[in-house]
Parts: C-alpha cells; sequence; structure tokens
C-alpha cells in the first residue's frame, strides 16, 4: 500500500508539476544583456539605449549607485527552480553582492516537495541549495537599478518575504513569487505554472 501511495504521488508530481520542478538541465547558452528600469518602458533590450535619437546622456552613476535585480532559474537532481537574485554591481555589470529572494518549501526532504503537490506545505523565502552557484544557472533576466530603485523594490522584497506564505506547485510556487516582485517593478508576467527556465525566457521576452 506504501509502494503503491509513493508511486502515485511520483505520477502526479510528474503529471502537475510546475513552478519549482523541472528536468531542465542544460545551462543557457545565450544569457540576456541587462536592461534598465528607464528602458523598458522605451521597448529597449539594453541598458542605455533610448527610443529617441534626440535623448541626453544620463549623467555617469558613481560606482555606489550601481545595483541590479536578476530573475533566475537553476536546475537540479530533481527540481528546478525560479528566484530573484539581487545587490550591487560594478560599471562593468560584473556582480559585487549576491542576495536571494525565493519561495521554496521549509524543508530538505523531498517528502514536502511531494505534499506540495496536493496541499500547501510550510515555505521560506530565502536562498535554497545551488542558488548561489551560476553552472546550475538556465536562464536569467537582469534588470540593472539605482539606488533609489533598488531601495524600493527591496523593501517590496523584504515584506513579501516577511509574509511567510506557504508553498504549493499549483496554487503559489516559486514562479508565482517571483511574480509579485516582477509586477511590482512594472513588468508584463508570464504564467507561473511555466517550468522555471521557460518562465523566465517568456518574463525576458515579454518585457524587452
Amino acid at each position: 500500500m506504501i509502494k503503491t501511495f509513493r508511486i502515485g504521488l511520483a505520477g502526479l508530481l510528474c503529471a502537475i508539476a510546475a513552478g519549482c520542478t523541472s528536468a531542465d538541465r542544460s545551462p543557457d547558452p545565450l544569457l540576456a544583456a541587462p536592461v534598465s528600469i528607464a528602458s523598458l518602458g522605451q521597448g529597449a533590450a539594453t541598458a542605455g539605449i533610448t527610443s529617441s535619437p534626440h535623448a541626453t546622456a544620463a549623467p555617469a552613476a558613481v560606482e555606489e549607485d550601481l545595483y541590479y535585480l536578476e530573475f533566475r532559474a537553476r536546475s537540479a537532481e530533481s527540481y528546478g527552480h525560479t528566484f530573484a537574485m539581487f545587490g550591487r554591481r560594478n560599471a562593468q555589470g560584473q556582480i559585487v553582492t549576491r542576495d536571494v529572494a525565493g519561495l521554496h518549501p521549509a524543508s530538505t526532504s523531498d517528502i514536502p516537495y511531494m505534499l506540495g503537490h496536493l496541499v500547501p506545505v510550510p515555505s521560506e523565502t530565502g536562498p535554497s541549495d545551488g542558488d548561489l552557484e551560476d553552472q546550475y544557472m538556465t536562464a536569467n533576466y537582469r534588470i540593472n537599478l539605482s539606488k533609489a530603485e533598488y531601495e524600493d523594490v527591496l523593501g517590496y522584497i523584504r515584506e513579501l518575504q516577511e509574509s511567510s506564505p506557504v508553498w504549493h506547485a499549483v496554487l503559489y510556487n516559486c514562479s508565482a513569487f517571483v511574480s509579485d516582485i516582477a509586477q511590482y517593478m512594472g513588468l508584463k508576467t508570464p504564467s507561473s505554472l511555466l517550468f522555471p527556465k521557460t518562465y523566465i525566457e517568456t518574463l525576458r521576452e515579454m518585457n524587452t
């Protein structure tokens, strides 16, 4: 009976897995160039590009004003994951500091993941194993931010984390958590039922 139950859960996991489950393991060969909040409203695909030939150049930012937020998807042996990474960057676009916000079951055991396809389970909203390792990244979408923009969205992220929502593979998964952040930033978002790699790629395509 226990064996049959486990097989049934595994089948259900494969059939309705969404958001935080994915079979994608190969890295995205062409990672997206970063954009800026200012350029999003002008349809620009890369930071610093404007739609008007008469646009004036913005004042050069000092090193302390260079920030970013990057939506990421990563793979793992059993599960994929969608999350947000953010912090300071340098003038060359290299990441200086990293912080992570992402929704996932509050356990390293597989059991909450399996149960989370049936009922909501307790969650955590910080980094999970593998989030800080670039070799597991399968897709990304980075947005460059000013200090004011960064502090604004960081405040929202902290509020979202403090709410400690539960995790459910369909009703509220890691991609839905990311969607809340993206929508706060004024971005269009795809369905949170997409697999992580496809979710991030679609998010990028919808906004560049």
